[in-house]
């Protein structure tokens, strides 16, 4: 009876184990696309300055918070590849042994979700309180 319930934990079939590399692979595009995008924008602030030299234009904005987003994108971009190397560690150690998969209610994606949307909402009001002419 045992060995029934081992064999419906994990079964054979090596489709699981190709969908924990699926997940894997998606946190691994995941981080990547965080960690250009915060290239990106930590970068686009110095665009902005070289432009607006080169047309004798003071910048509105301050270039430190740019480079703090992008910053923090990359950060988050890493803290995602790390945490998805581990996790897929777990879940194949799990499989190999025919232990239950065991799921969170607050995952890791619904945090980084969570994070990137505050940072939007920050972006966003920056943007909208940037905009405003001075005096």
């Amino acid at each position: 009876m045992a060995e029934d319930n081992r064999r419906r934990a994990c079964p054979d079939d090596p489709r699981v184990y190709f969908a924990a590399e699926r997940t894997l692979l998606a946190w691994v595009r995941t981080g990547l696309a965080m960690m250009g995008f915060g290239f990106v924008v930590a970068r686009f602030g110095l665009f902005l300055r070289e432009l607006g030299a080169a047309q004798g234009v003071v910048p509105q904005h301050q270039l430190r918070l740019s480079l703090w987003i992008g910053v923090m994108l990359i950060i988050l971009g890493v803290v995602a590849q790390a945490y998805a190397a581990n996790k897929h560690w777990q879940t194949i150690a799990r499989l190999d042994t025919g232990e239950p998969l065991r799921f969170q209610r607050l995952s890791p994606g619904v945090v980084i979700a969570l994070l990137l949307a505050l940072l939007g909402v920050a972006v966003a009001i920056y943007l909208l309180l940037g905009l405003e002419p001075p005096g």
